[in-house]
């Protein structure tokens, strides 16, 4: 990993062959990392990453993220090996404890217990130790092991939260922690604070639009951000956000979501950068006509941040 990195994340909303072309213009414009996202009620992540595996060569790929409490760790472990084998080894496996859970009455209770626990089946797994684990949520039997050889025996975790008790859990086994939902640089150094002396690395992603008409590309991230600013808002101990105000504000605006003009954007970015992140990942929807949005990003914001 070079020391400071771009991603664009995708949501899986999308119709087969429409990752592989926006994954090709962001691997040509240099992107480090392609993610996708697994909300609740979206397409799962596995096979839009498939494709996008395919359709590109060097940039790292992965869902940000599973969460163990409706994906089982054995589960989650045979996508992983799957997408590392399709990639050629360029997977990560990023973990989180989901959100809206509660719609569809999914016990999400111990969120600290059941990312530590799924981590550890996964990595077993994908190692081929059989020695078993009991846990207090999932467990493996003796004897248990994939029945297929993973390309490799450990993939890279990203633990996403903002959390302080899953942030340490972070420090100590994850080679990044991503914030998702996050674009203030308080909040990037609050979790750096947190992390300690650990070498994981800080990811910051949110909404994004950009546009050459600034205030239009605004317009519409405010309204992509009210659908998430109540799950991410409370979770930020650096801000006060009044999420029932009538209108998010500018100041709220930039603290959750990267909007405007490329060159707004850029110098947004830069200033997490400066914070202590070390990978600023762009979101959905990228731009007022998607395509376009990723095109700006990579011919005009990517070059200003590159060192």
């Amino acid at each position: 990993m070079s020391a400071r990195e771009l991603g664009l994340g995708l949501q899986s909303n999308k119709r087969p062959g429409d990752y592989a072309v926006l994954a090709a213009i962001a691997e040509d414009a240099g992107f480090d990392v392609i993610t996708v996202f697994n909300d609740l009620f979206f397409q799962p992540a596995l096979p839009a990453l498939l494709e996008i595996a395919r359709a590109t060569e060097r940039a790292r790929v992965g869902p940000s993220c599973l969460n163990p409490f409706t994906v089982h760790p054995v589960e989650i472990a045979g996508q992983t090996a799957a997408l590392d084998l399709a990639s050629n080894g360029r997977a990560f496996l990023g973990l989180a404890a989901g959100a809206w859970l509660d719609r569809v009455g999914v016990d999400a209770s111990r969120p600290l217990t059941a990312i530590r626990e799924a981590w550890e089946v996964v990595r077993r797994l994908l190692a081929g130790d059989d020695s078993g684990f009991e846990g207090e949520r999932f467990s493996l039997q003796p004897g248990n092991t994939l029945a297929y050889e993973p390309l490799r025996r450990e993939v890279p975790l990203l633990v996403g939260t903002w959390s302080p008790r899953l942030t340490a859990f972070a420090g100590e086994h994850a080679a990044e922690l991503k914030l998702g939902g996050c674009a203030n640089p308080a909040m990037v150094r609050l979790a750096r604070e947190r992390l300690g002396s650990s070498e994981t690395r800080i990811v910051v992603g949110a909404v994004t639009v950009v546009d050459e008409d600034d205030a239009a590309a605004r317009a519409l991230a405010r309204d992509e951000v009210a659908l998430y600013l109540p799950v991410v808002a409370g979770h930020d101990p650096t801000v006060d956000v009044d999420v029932n105000a009538p209108e998010i504000s500018d100041q709220v605006l930039d603290l959750f979501a990267f909007a405007g003009s490329p060159e707004r954007i850029a110098e947004h970015a830069e200033a997490l950068f400066a914070a202590g992140a070390d990978r600023v990942e762009f979101g959905t929807p990228h731009g007022i006509d998607e395509r376009r949005g990723v095109d700006l990003l990579g011919t005009r914001v990517l070059p200003r941040l590159r060192l």
